[in-house]
């Protein structure tokens, strides 16, 4: 028999306002303004602020000026957007529309035309033929030697690799055969000892001197694997940094750059409806849009604020950094400044995540601030990142011909006071993408 009890327990509820605040401060600006922008359409108690964008009429006698300057001056915000309206903008091709262009040129007929639409559609980012070509085949009722013709026409479209079917044809795609008969060899018969690094077998296999494989891995070192990446139909994309920091009479001021976003107030009309005779369907409706509306104006106030103090205690802890040594970075974990502002690590890593401070010396991520530590051999506390930077010299200062293994650059770093293990470099290594010691010999 199911017997009945009371138990008290404890739990923590994140209230409506919280989740909120948290949602706010996780955008970036450019998302912000679009959820601005959102919550104005849905929510009637939520008003912009009108700005006052009437200038008084220009005075004739320059004696009537006022030039002082106001003490809270702060600089112009060289990140406000604006709209060119008489400035016409050029329109850009997309990657299938080059494609086409070039497309109409060839003299197909219809349904050669189509099996052609169907390859280019069928292209992947990095311009590869993504199906078999055999499923092409089947869907048109052809045979694979009708359909091969086609494919070839395709792959002698701008730029020069593109519709091949795996690396090694996107790379013989650009090799001409008669201006470099070695390297196209090399990628035709070798390619696996050329893709893995294995020169020390070429010259015996291919019977060519050192200089002429030398020169046709150059060849190949040129070619480029993705031809689909990086076409000019991807849009550039700029980085509008949250924070400003410029230094001013010995102290760090700090700006929330977001002043070209919409101003936002609750509407006084919805405050005083909600004061008045209403009936009650009406009345909860009412309130509950203000609240919406106060919850979300004080999201966006907590938010300034909330980058503003972060970025003040890492201003604070990161002192050679903004003395202008910016390769000096103290070890720093989100909990640090989470412990002094009395905030959630969360909070912090939201308020850190994919955002942006513009300083002095440049234009950084608030999450580059936060680096691990370690002790070196001198008992002095650094930051990880200064191990990269010297790993990173020691790969951009070795031999070549001769590349230096994870277990020599453990003994190299461990002789300049760096106790770090082989694993360790081996994941720092990595993070710099640079390959293992094989795949970066060279003759």
């Amino acid at each position: 028999m199911t017997k009945l009890a009371q138990r008290l327990e404890q739990k923590q509820v994140l209230q409506p306002q919280q989740i909120l605040q948290a949602a706010i401060l996780q955008l970036n600006t450019d998302n912000l303004e679009e959820r601005i922008l959102e919550e104005l359409e849905i929510n009637p108690a939520l008003d912009q602020v009108e700005s006052n964008s009437e200038q008084e009429e220009e005075m004739t006698d320059n004696e009537d000026l006022d030039w002082e300057l106001d003490d809270e001056y702060e600089p112009p915000n060289v990140y406000e957007k604006k709209e060119f309206k008489d400035m016409p903008i050029p329109q850009k091709k997309n990657f299938l529309e080059y494609l086409a262009d070039q497309l109409n040129l060839i003299n197909f007929d219809t349904n050669s035309r189509s099996m052609a639409e169907e390859i280019i559609y069928n292209l992947d980012e990095n311009g590869y033929l993504a199906v078999d070509l055999e499923l092409i085949s089947d869907r048109f009722e052809m045979e694979m030697m009708d359909v091969l013709p086609i494919l070839k026409k395709v792959q002698g479209f701008e730029p020069r690799g593109i519709a091949a079917r795996d690396l090694q044809e996107c790379l013989l795609l650009q090799i001409d055969k008669k201006e470099h008969p070695v390297a196209y060899a090399l990628v035709n018969e070798y390619f696996d000892d050329v893709a893995n690094h294995r020169y020390e077998h070429l010259a015996e296999k291919t019977g060519h001197s050192a200089s002429e494989l030398k020169h046709a891995l150059e060849v190949i070192s040129h070619l480029n694997p993705k031809p689909g990446e990086g076409h000019e139909d991807s849009e550039t994309i700029s980085v509008i940094p949250e924070l400003i920091v410029y230094e001013r009479d010995d102290n760090w001021v700090i700006v929330v750059n977001d002043s070209w976003l919409p101003d936002l107030q609750v509407s006084s009309e919805y405050v005083d409806m909600l004061a008045g005779e209403l009936d009650k369907k009406a009345k909860s409706f009412i309130k509950k849009k203000v609240d919406s509306a106060e919850w979300f104006v004080d999201a966006i106030s907590e938010r300034r604020k909330t980058l503003t103090n972060v970025m003040q205690e890492i201003i604070k802890k990161q002192p050679e950094f903004f003395q202008g040594d910016v390769e000096k970075l103290k070890p720093m974990k989100l909990q640090d400044i989470a412990d002094v502002l009395n905030m959630d690590v969360s909070t912090i890593s939201r308020s850190t995540r994919g955002k942006y401070v513009d300083t002095p010396y440049g234009i950084f991520e608030l999450k580059s601030f936060f680096t691990e530590g370690m002790i070196t051999s001198s008992g002095e506390e650094i930051s990880t990142m200064q191990i990269k930077r010297l790993l990173k010299e020691l790969l951009d200062d070795e031999e070549k011909q001769h590349p230096y293994t994870d277990d020599k650059l453990k003994e190299l770093l461990n002789e300049q006071g760096y106790p770090v293990a082989r694993r360790t470099v081996a994941k720092y290594r990595e993070q710099l993408h640079v390959p293992v010691a094989r795949l970066r010999k060279q003759i």
